[in-house]
């Protein structure tokens, strides 16, 4: 199926939550929830995609022709066909429709995802059979994925990572920022944030890459890299956990500057093209999560349809490079945009 027909079929499946929009700008959702708006006022995921596209690529075709980039990326020992990865969903069922829950969206997501090159971070829930059968149908798949587990109780993070140890799963996350969500805040101070010692008992508990997702400052990338972190992601959780939040791409740059080569640095957060891919490496991200693009790909046509927008943003992230004269990842620096 070509794109605009897998977004007209996941429109059928996922309206009237989501609308499956030519371009998933967070305009039309809002603060719709369910669904996947945004917490009030309702901006933060329309800022994420409005703040890339003021950032400007700068063509050079002055260079020696590059007919095929190298796009390919080495993360944890293992070399994936590009620097794009799954963004981690969860309550898919209630937020876009009842053709997948959480076992089979996460399922079907990893199977796509594997078969592009790439992998996918899975989500956590109220419900800890989500992430025990994410680890297990992972487990199945080689273990090629990243699970991600909400900032619970020490004893409840610990039986998760108990579980992604004994199943031998490439690596594992936390989203931190899930700290804001109101099930957590419910847990009586057992669940929620994490001080650098309890981070550094979780990261030493997991014996493997260990990613701290929802960092949005200097001072929390370096909490973060004192705590162990072999990776973070610049995220604010799509303004669902807090409003009135920056957009991810203006507090990137200076996070990157504070902590890169120090740890891995995604991005997460109204990345919707390859040239957005390539703003995100340039101001100092080693890797992007695309999050609701490929849960509408995936509602529209299963696992054709992540290899779909995979092969879409890695095409469109080749053009760029062609065309701005950078013929690896390396050479995607600071000096390829301008503001």
């Amino acid at each position: 199926m070509e794109y605009k027909e897998i977004l007209e079929e996941a429109r059928k499946q996922t309206a009237p939550h989501c609308m499956a929009c030519p371009v998933c700008n967070g305009k039309a959702c809002g603060n719709n929830v369910p669904g996947p708006g945004s917490k009030a006022p309702g901006n933060a995921a329309a800022r994420n995609y409005d703040k890339w596209q003021e950032i400007f690529v700068n063509m050079d075709t002055l260079c020696q022709s590059v007919p095929d980039p190298d796009v390919s990326f080495e993360l944890f020992g293992h070399r994936f066909s590009a620097p794009i990865f799954v963004a981690p969903l969860g309550a898919v069922d209630m937020h876009y429709g009842p053709k997948y829950n959480d076992q089979s969206y996460n399922v079907d997501m990893m199977k796509g995802a594997i078969a592009s090159g790439i992998l996918a971070f899975t989500g956590d829930g109220v419900n800890a059979q989500i992430m025990k059968d994410a680890i297990a149908d992972s487990a199945a798949l080689g273990g090629l994925s990243i699970p991600t587990i909400k900032p619970w109780s020490r004893e409840v993070v610990f039986e998760k990572l108990d579980d992604v140890i004994a199943h031998n799963i490439f690596a594992a996350a936390m989203d931190v920022d899930a700290a804001g969500l109101p099930f957590l805040q419910k847990q009586g101070g057992k669940a929620g944030s994490k001080t650098v010692a309890e981070m550094r008992e979780i990261i030493e508990h997991a014996a493997r890459p260990f990613i701290v997702k929802g960092i949005m400052t200097v001072a929390g990338a370096k909490k973060a890299v004192e705590a162990g972190a072999a990776g973070i992601v610049v995220s604010n959780h799509g303004g669902r956990v807090q409003g009135g939040v920056p957009s991810t791409a203006e507090v990137l740059g200076e996070i990157a500057d504070a902590v890169r080569g120090q740890t891995v640095i995604f991005v997460d957060g109204g990345i919707r093209s390859g040239v957005d891919v390539f703003r995100a490496l340039a101001l100092g991200a080693d890797a992007v999560l695309v999050g609701r693009p490929f849960a509408t790909m995936l509602y529209g046509a299963g696992q054709e349809g992540v290899k779909v927008l995979a092969d879409k943003l890695t095409g469109e992230l080749k053009g760029t490079m062609k065309m701005c004269g950078a013929s690896s990842l390396a050479e995607i620096t600071r000096e390829k945009i301008r503001f």
